[in-house]
């Protein structure tokens, strides 16, 4: 029963503070505390109350001097509570509950006084390992509960030494390590040798792979809350200054792919996958020929690919037939090499594609394979899947077939060796000229020709970009595409007459037609490409617009899409009389891997490709270059740099008219690649 003059305690803010009982209300005391403040206090709050009051008759200073006296009369008694010794003691007795008055007798023998009670609850309230106040009651934690709780306080000691000792350390490498970058100025300059030192910081890599975690993922990294309280202590809070520690230290080479990172897309192979690469073995030409492959080595076989190409898939060759002539289009045959259920198949469906970047490449099978075993080198007996076209001069197919064959590449060329020989290869005129026939019939079957130039960036030795454009239409490279393009189609008509299910492309008629055909004028190319409706990827043959076929895959890269190595198997299948390799559930989940994957690898390859195009403006920062205008808005202009094809976006230009079409001179105002931000100016 609370009575007025009654000492009470309670907690605000962590502290114990002991208070007279002024007034008694239903729910709530009116009290004076130690502190000299008046307040109403819920009794909820109150933790104890004492047994006796104060003299009436004490003037405000007298009852404040008292409970001063009271408070640390109590803070030396709790100094000497053993809490520990009364929660073994408490624990071995059956009951869980006990009142604070019985614990207290427990720690100081015999009767014990309201000053030691109160002491005892301090206790139990400092220290919460061994027991919770509860409704006027103390219960005692069973054993496991305390080492639960002595488990979680040491993770928290550990945790506070790492941030504790991290920051510092971290500061100081910062400093160290990043002098191209102003510290924060949270950062002193504290002492780098203690950073550096390894082995006075076991923490080092922990600490590293938490900012490295935390930079590619931000809160979705698994200790972000870790992360981002190691950054704030050791100032290293602006956008990229994980960044540039990473760079420093070495975990991260300058210019870091940091999308490819970000999208957890493997880069190494796994042991096991070079392990089951490299125990691939060359299949001796007699004995591919004897499981029924056609020997086509004494054909005049060449590839023609860009000069530093090291994956070689696609081959061709011909030959005169009369008034025709006969395309033999050849294929690597990595299905061979590979099968469905096979480690190396899972990989391939893991990685879904090779990626190329201007720094490097990452291939989706290994080298052993990609580079070696399934490449068509030059001089070297290779299986191929072969499709032999008989055409007329006017790209008319008389006949086709799909054969698994045998080859030796007779000569490597490279784009601009083609330009150059051109004009005195006869081989080469011919298969121009019937390439330049296929497109035709191809464009009068609906086809949309929209050929943007490739963009190419090249790193050169100091690791800034060159970027130049090249175009797509030269005709060592229409040689080529037109006649891959015919393989697919084959390859889709073929699988589809046979009613089996595959891996098919298809594409709705664009929402608007504003070229009909072929164009190369870029500001009609961009117009038209934002009418395009999304390209599908089916189990079942459907129209394919742009290409203008009525069915469509891709069959002619095996080495590096899962696309066409799944369809390979496919034609493989059929062409040997044993049906579909792959059944329709097969390809559904393949059509699922590649759609969640392509997706996320094509948004990878888009932020590359800013990233250096922006490190290429960098150095061009506060000059003019030429953009074209490209669209028109009431909040902002889109253009396009001619230069280098990127977009960027301007603010309507106050005095400065423009319309879709117009080619201007813009400043770079910013290009950091980073932030992947390019502000233009007019």
């Amino acid at each position: 029963m609370v009575s007025p003059g009654n000492i009470v305690e309670y907690v605000e803010q962590g502290k114990f503070i002991c208070g007279v009982v002024v007034e008694v209300a239903a729910n709530r005391l009116r009290i004076f505390n130690q502190n000299g403040r008046e307040l109403n206090l819920p009794r909820a709050r109150v933790v104890h109350c004492s047994g006796y009051s104060l003299p009436t008759g004490m003037s405000r200073d007298e009852q404040r001097r008292r409970l001063q006296e009271v408070d640390q009369q109590r803070r030396e008694l709790t100094g000497r509570i053993e809490i520990e010794t009364v929660w073994e003691l408490a624990a071995a007795e059956a009951d869980q509950f006990f009142t604070p008055l019985f614990l207290a007798q427990l720690n100081f023998g015999g009767e014990a006084d309201d000053d030691q009670v109160a002491a005892f609850l301090r206790a139990v309230f400092i220290d919460r390992l061994f027991f919770k106040y509860k409704d006027g009651q103390v219960m005692a934690h069973p054993a496991e509960v305390v080492e639960q709780l002595q488990n979680r306080l040491e993770q928290e000691r550990q945790r506070e030494a790492l941030l504790a000792d991290g920051a510092r350390r971290l500061q100081a490498l910062f400093v160290a390590k990043v002098p191209q970058v102003a510290p924060p100025a949270a950062i002193g300059g504290g002492d780098a040798a203690v950073a550096t030192d390894v082995e006075a910081w076991p923490e080092r890599e922990r600490c590293l792979k938490l900012l490295q975690d935390y930079y590619l993922l931000a809160n979705d990294a698994e200790e972000s809350e870790l992360a981002r309280e190691l950054l704030k202590r050791s100032g290293l809070t602006r956008p990229h200054d994980i960044y540039h520690l990473l760079v420093g230290v070495g975990v991260w080479q300058a210019d870091e792919n940091i999308p490819l990172l970000r999208a957890g897309v493997p880069v190494a192979f796994s042991e096991e996958e070079m392990a089951a690469a490299e125990a691939c073995q060359e299949t001796e030409a007699d004995t591919l020929l004897a499981q029924g492959r056609v020997d086509l080595r004494h054909l005049p076989v060449l590839t023609i690919d860009g000069k530093s190409t090291r994956d070689l898939d696609d081959a061709l060759h011909l030959e005169r037939q009369g008034e025709n002539f006969v395309v033999g289009i050849h294929i690597a045959d990595v299905a061979h090499y590979v099968k469905p259920g096979s480690l190396l198949f899972k990989t391939a469906v893991e990685r879904v594609t090779s990626l190329y970047f201007p720094e490097g490449q990452v291939p989706m099978l290994p080298p052993r394979l990609s580079e070696d075993l399934c490449s068509l080198v030059a001089g070297r007996d290779r299986p191929a899947m072969s499709f032999l076209v008989t055409l007329t001069p006017d790209g008319d197919i008389v006949s086709s077939r799909i054969v698994a064959s045998v080859i030796r590449v007779a000569r490597r060329l490279d784009y601009e060796q083609v330009e150059q020989l051109l004009p005195a290869d006869s081989d080469l005129q011919n298969l121009l000229t019937l390439s330049q026939a296929l497109r035709r019939r191809r464009i009068e079957a609906g086809a949309l020709l929209l050929p943007i130039p490739d963009v190419n960036i090249s790193i050169d030795e100091r690791g800034n970009p060159e970027v130049s454009l090249e175009d797509v239409d030269i005709p060592a490279r229409l040689l080529v595409s037109e006649m891959m393009v015919l393989a697919n189609m084959l390859a889709a008509e073929y699988v589809a007459q046979q009613q089996v299910p595959g891996l098919f492309r298809s594409q709705d008629d664009p929402h608007q037609r504003l070229v009909h055909g072929y164009e190369q004028d870029i500001f009609t190319i961009w117009r038209q490409r934002k009418q395009l409706k999304p390209g599908q990827l089916l189990t079942r043959p459907e129209r394919h617009s742009g290409v203008g076929a009525a069915s469509y895959t891709t069959i002619t890269s095996p080495i590096r899409r899962l696309l066409d190595l799944a369809m390979q198997h496919q034609v493989h299948g059929l062409i040997a009389r044993q049906g579909a390799v792959l059944a329709e559930p097969d390809l559904m989940d393949l059509v699922a891997a590649i759609n969640t994957t392509q997706g996320r690898l094509n948004q990878v390859k888009r932020e590359r490709q800013r990233y250096w195009l922006l490190k290429y403006l960098q150095s061009k920062v506060g000059r003019w270059l030429d953009v074209l205008v490209v669209a028109r808005g009431p909040r902002r202009v889109t253009v396009v740099l001619t230069d280098c094809l990127l977009e960027g976006d301007l603010p309507p230009g106050r005095g400065v008219s423009v319309e879709p079409g117009d080619v201007v001179a813009v400043k770079i105002a910013k290009a950091d690649p980073l932030d992947g931000t390019l502000r233009l100016e007019w």
